[in-house]
């Protein structure tokens, strides 16, 4: 056998190992969600109660299947977040072996703040929901009309508000992951301010009903997401930067 034929065949057994691996990793993350959609499932009068308590008005079902639907919903929403800090380790676990111990180290650091930023996004994005939109909303009706809410148009409306918090509230740590990586610099990120607050208001615009105090209320909570990370962009590339003077200078 040629030396040629020799690395082919090393080749394809390394991608049929890096192939198995990640099988078995998203084996794994499918039971842990498996695990907590059924704990989910378990407890969705529980979880259904804490949404409705402040509630002033009835939900109401027109079909047995929006019955289904709340109890699948509500499991899949604990299965999704129950999942994911188990979702970032594997892959953390899958590609730790290609990064250097400092990098691995660094890259470990993410994990935590990427849950607790999501679960902070959903909270937040809830209690804008209830605390403003939702009062804002019924108040346009003044006695106009009969009001009638379902329980699959209240929660897609509620998840349509708070999950695009949730994956906004990611921003800062994703702007040190790319920073890290070089991909971004907290130089770029202020020249890009005007058009990222541009966007972040189009977001705002787009999750709060037509109201512009409303839109300013929820644009400026992003928006300060946006100048964190900038700070934080900073930070990491100050000390990227150090690092790689120091190497310098040792060399």
């Amino acid at each position: 056998m040629s030396n040629g034929d020799q690395f082919t065949e090393q080749n394809e057994m390394n991608y049929l190992d890096h192939f198995s691996e990640l099988r078995k990793r998203l084996i794994w993350t499918a039971i842990v969600f498996l695990i907590f959609f059924v704990t989910g499932f378990m407890f969705v009068k529980d979880i259904y109660a804490f949404f409705v308590k402040d509630l002033e008005f009835t939900l109401n079902v027109i079909s047995p299947g929006e019955i289904l639907w709340i109890y699948f919903t509500m499991a899949f929403v604990v299965g999704s977040i129950g999942t994911l800090p188990f979702l970032c380790i594997q892959i953390w676990l899958f590609v730790s072996p290609g990064l250097t111990k400092s990098e691995r180290k660094v890259s470990l650091f993410y994990i935590p703040p990427i849950f607790v930023l999501f679960v902070a996004g959903l909270t937040f994005g809830y209690y804008v929901f209830v605390g403003l939109i939702l009062p804002f909303l019924l108040s346009l009706n003044d006695g106009m009309f009969n009001e009638m809410f379902t329980v699959d148009k209240y929660f897609r409306f509620l998840l349509r508000v708070t999950l695009p918090f949730a994956v906004l509230f990611e921003i800062p740590i994703i702007t040190m992951f790319l920073t890290s990586l070089g991909i971004l610099t907290p130089t770029f990120l202020r020249k890009s301010r005007k058009y990222a607050y541009f966007i972040l208001i189009i977001i705002g615009t787009m999750i709060s009903p037509p109201d512009f105090v409303l839109q300013l209320v929820v644009a400026i909570p992003l928006i300060i997401l946006y100048e964190i990370s900038v700070v934080l962009s900073g930070i990491v590339f100050r000390k990227k930067q150090e690092k790689h003077d120091n190497f310098m200078n040792e060399s």
